[in-house]
């Protein structure tokens, strides 16, 4: 994406989405079902600190997924075909393939070393299940690569012509509510291997691409109706907690992770669709920190949670700790090398 060009408030989003993830991710070391999903688990517990995450848990994945169907449209502005398969092939599969090998088998030798077990290594896509999805995905929309990058056809006019009425923008709602309806799933928020967490994904990044090819018309109506979907947003989470103990009905979650989404991109598109030396470093470091963020997060664990400290400290400093080994990584190892920026999806110098 050239300087410009560049939406410098989807940047941030991808940037603020992975430091969800980070913290989201510690929370459920203190959780009393971490362990079973192969996480180092406290054994101090807290279910209070799980209401928050639990509203973040509905929208952090689909935002991802649109922020990366995204950042295919821009993608194809100045690319054919096979020039994007070779460019997302080496940003994103090079690090699945190099992360499944020696990365996951890491922080699984950590649990493994925590809990006594047999030290096997053990490859596999771990956390990385989310860059496998965005191959297929990006596979599947070869066919848009096709077509003018005006994206002057009738199926997009359709859409610019009704968001002139900005409220309409809420018709986008009507897909995930179908999806979440006939998937019906257990847990709205369980996407990892499942056909609901799979279909979600693969719609989220083809709206992703929808809202780009469309254009401003799109991005003035998320923002005119900001502070109503934040009152969707808001109004059908304090109902989840309140009445549903949680889990509401899929519909109705659905039209909350929605909501949530266009209340962050319409309040990012009006304040943070600026430049900034900060940003442009954290949007180079926030890839390679999704790769590697599990490794601190285990060893982090591993030797906080002996310590028996106070729960409260003990997030603390898992957080710090977890943050601090991924920046510090980043920056002595990962960016300076161009053998280790390739494998973390880094352009070479």
């Amino acid at each position: 994406m050239s300087a410009a060009e560049r939406r410098h408030d989807i940047d941030w989003l991808r940037v603020i989405a992975i430091a969800l993830l980070l913290i989201y991710h510690v929370v459920i070391v203190f959780q009393p079902w971490g362990f079973y999903i192969g996480f180092i688990q406290s054994t101090e517990t807290s279910d209070d600190i799980w209401i928050p995450m639990s509203m973040l848990n509905v929208w952090r994945i689909p935002l991802l997924f649109l922020v990366s169907g995204m950042g295919v449209c821009f993608s194809l502005r100045r690319r054919n075909w096979k020039q994007l398969l070779l460019e997302r092939g080496r940003r994103i599969l090079v690090p699945l393939v190099f992360g499944s090998f020696f990365i996951v088998p890491i922080h699984i030798l950590l649990f493994q070393k925590y809990y006594g077990y047999e030290i096997v290594y053990s490859p596999g896509i771990g956390h990385l299940w989310f860059l496998l999805n965005i191959c297929i995905y990006v596979i599947q929309m070869i066919g848009f690569a096709f077509l003018d990058k005006k994206y002057d056809y009738k199926f997009f006019i359709l859409f610019r012509k009704l968001l002139k009425s900005p409220y309409l923008i809420y018709l986008f709602f009507i897909p995930f509510i179908i999806e979440a309806v006939l998937l019906n799933p257990q847990y709205f928020s369980l996407y990892v291997g499942t056909a609901h967490g799979f279909i979600l994904g693969m719609m989220a990044f083809f709206f992703g691409f929808l809202f780009i090819a469309i254009g401003d018309v799109f991005w003035n109506a998320v923002e005119k109706m900001k502070f109503i979907s934040f009152l969707f947003a808001l109004s059908l989470y304090l109902l989840r907690v309140l009445y549903f103990d949680l889990n509401a009905p899929n519909y109705l979650t659905s039209i909350e992770s929605m909501s949530w989404i266009f209340t962050v991109m319409g309040f990012g598109y009006k304040h943070f669709n600026k430049r900034s030396k900060i940003l442009s470093y954290f949007s180079q470091a926030a890839y390679p920190v999704y790769i590697i963020h599990m490794i601190f997060l285990y060893l982090a664990t591993y030797l906080i949670l002996p310590l028996n400290l106070q729960l409260e400290f003990n997030i603390i400093l898992i957080v710090l700790f977890t943050f601090t080994g991924c920046y510090v990584t980043y920056e002595l190892l990962i960016k300076r090398m161009d053998l280790i920026r390739l494998l973390f999806g880094l352009k070479m110098k």
